[in-house]
């Protein structure tokens, strides 16, 4: 097996992308009918800005129609060392997008040497998306979130998009998929300036915790069977998943807290 080659005209540099592009590699989705209830969707995943960084936090239930397909599905992904993204709308299509996208953020480096920005990287997942509109407009749409650790300007950044590419800067919080409306209740009247990373993840778990309360396509912790939501914290020492059991003791105690009130 041999490297391609490019002419000058045709090289496509650090654009993973672009070289899957000249060797007739990308993925294509045929234009055929689609069965909406056939196709497995992830829920409900939020991002949020603390003084240290971002956390980012999604529910572990995906859905086809009306059933529930799978309750532990993985919906935060690291994108490289220090961001990272999380994804709601059509599974299959939105694992592949985040696969692609690694592979994108590691080539660039590996062929300029340097890391690409924060910027750089929501740009290139902008227009993952633009490219994957013929199958959002058949029911295979992707909506993800992406979130980072800016080390020029020491902060963590979000990002919001829509199926057509669309990329927006958050500043506070970011919500997609199924309950974000009712997770983003929460965070829009519980988030602060000052948050910091610990109070981020239980706002985090609150916030889904909601969500599912109101959206039968979220999943709410589940005690019996140790499902917890998947959070992850970004900051300056990189992607760091929370652990299982950690999660375990702060869901608990949200559950304690709200039943109590309920009460």
């Amino acid at each position: 097996m041999t490297l391609p080659r490019f002419s000058s005209e045709s090289d496509p540099g650090p654009d993973f992308l672009g070289l899957l592009g000249e060797l007739n590699r990308l993925p294509r989705w045929e234009t055929i009918a689609i069965d909406p209830s056939k196709i497995m969707h992830g829920t409900t995943v939020v991002a949020i800005q603390t003084v240290d960084g971002v956390v980012m936090a999604g529910d572990r239930r995906a859905t086809s129609g009306h059933l529930i397909s799978h309750r532990t599905i993985e919906k935060v992904f690291p994108a490289d060392e220090h961001s990272g993204v999380a994804i709601a709308g059509a599974a299959g299509p939105a694992m592949e997008m985040v696969r692609l996208f690694q592979l994108q953020i590691e080539h660039y480096e590996k062929v300029e040497g340097r890391p690409l920005s924060l910027e750089g990287k929501a740009n290139q997942l902008s227009q993952m998306l633009r490219n994957n509109l013929p199958a959002a407009l058949q029911g295979l749409g992707v909506v993800p979130v992406f979130a980072g650790f800016d080390e020029k300007l020491k902060k963590g950044r979000l990002f919001e998009f829509d199926i057509t590419g669309g990329r927006y800067e958050e500043r506070d919080f970011a919500a997609s998929g199924s309950g974000s409306l009712h997770a983003s209740t929460v965070l829009k009247l519980r988030h602060t300036g000052e948050l910091s990373s610990s109070e981020g993840i239980d706002l985090a778990i609150e916030a889904l915790f909601h969500a599912a309360d109101e959206d039968s396509a979220t999943g709410g912790p589940d005690p019996i069977r140790g499902i917890y939501p998947v959070i992850a914290v970004i900051d300056s020492n990189g992607f760091t998943r929370i652990e299982d059991e950690e999660l375990k003791s702060r869901t608990n105690s949200l559950i304690e807290e709200v039943t109590g009130e309920q009460s």
